[in-house]
């Protein structure tokens, strides 16, 4: 049997990789496995600001055209990055176990986010982050930053910016946990969703992958993941709008907190909601339609405009 495993090709990407592969080798000792790295869009263009040039399949689609042409068997992505709606034949199918899925601070001289203030530049390319930020110190300058792990810190380094918010998991995937200066509290820089798992997706009709698959699928992962879809589906959300939630798994409950807010920081909202862990859609369905009753549907659409 070979397992032919699509990839975008940074270093953090091709570590995710390995540990699908690596799962699978655990599961089917002596498979045939294969990375294949490809190319996308957000990968080529990294001088625009991702809210510029749009989230749909910004880092998911050149992987899905594999798929569909037979060239890879499963791709892997950030879960973060893969739209709520995905391209007709096409089918999520399994999550890895969420690693930590807080932010981290990063700063050249190790001041922490109450130590900056309006001369000091942070940088990020998530408008999430920035809306956080601002509401945070509204003081704040923040400034756009594309790249890799490895990219962003040597510009940083080079004095482009003073700080910059990063994932925690990319940090320790990649064995930099020693640059991370500060963890931002998640109650205060809500998560996107998706934040720290990694999705694998397949051709809808592949059977004998779906029943591979389902063997390194992390249960508890999945259900949280299906409500921070569902939540980001009902807002028709993504890489253009700040938004975010945290999501907590206790026994057969979930508990899920959610925000929508302008991308100046201000017009933020946020709602908690409990609810089943037996149908986590519901309860993201719930809380997204909770926040647009409360007004986000108001705030969403000045974003849409101002766009």
């Amino acid at each position: 049997m070979k397992i032919r495993i699509g990839t975008r090709g940074s270093g953090l990407a091709l570590y995710q990789a390995n540990l699908v592969k690596d799962a699978l080798l655990s599961a089917f000792p002596g498979t045939d496995i294969e990375l294949v790295v490809i190319k996308t869009k957000g990968d080529k263009i990294l001088d625009v600001a991702l809210s510029k040039i749009g989230d749909k399949g910004l880092f998911t689609k050149e992987l899905e055209n594999f798929l569909f042409s037979g060239e890879i068997d499963v791709a892997v992505h950030s879960l973060k990055d893969i739209p709520t709606t995905l391209p007709e034949g096409l089918t999520l199918c399994a999550v890895t176990q969420r690693e930590d899925r807080r932010d981290a601070l990063v700063s050249r001289e190790s001041k922490k986010l109450d130590d900056l203030n309006g001369s000091h530049k942070i940088a990020t390319s998530s408008l999430r982050r920035k809306a956080s930020l601002l509401r945070y110190n509204s003081s704040l300058k923040v400034i756009d930053i594309r790249g890799n792990i490895d990219t962003r810190l040597g510009k940083m380094q080079a004095g482009y910016c003073d700080a910059i918010v990063m994932a925690v998991a990319g940090l320790k995937r990649m064995g930099m946990e020693k640059h991370i200066t500060e963890i931002l509290p998640p109650d205060q820089f809500l998560p996107a969703v998706g934040q720290g798992a990694l999705g694998l997706e397949i051709r809808a009709d592949d059977t004998k992958m779906s029943d591979i698959l389902v063997h390194i699928n992390h249960p508890d992962t999945w259900t949280e993941i299906s409500a921070e879809r569902a939540f980001m589906k009902k807002l028709e959300g993504g890489c253009l709008v700040p938004v975010g939630c945290h999501t907590l798994l206790q026994g057969s409950g979930l508990t899920m907190t959610g925000f929508v807010s302008g991308t100046d920081g201000k017009n933020y909202l946020h709602h908690m909601l409990s609810g089943s862990a037996a149908e986590p859609g519901k309860l993201g369905d719930a809380l997204a339609a909770a926040l647009l009753d409360m007004g986000g549907d108001r705030v969403l659409r000045e974003i849409r405009i101002s766009e």
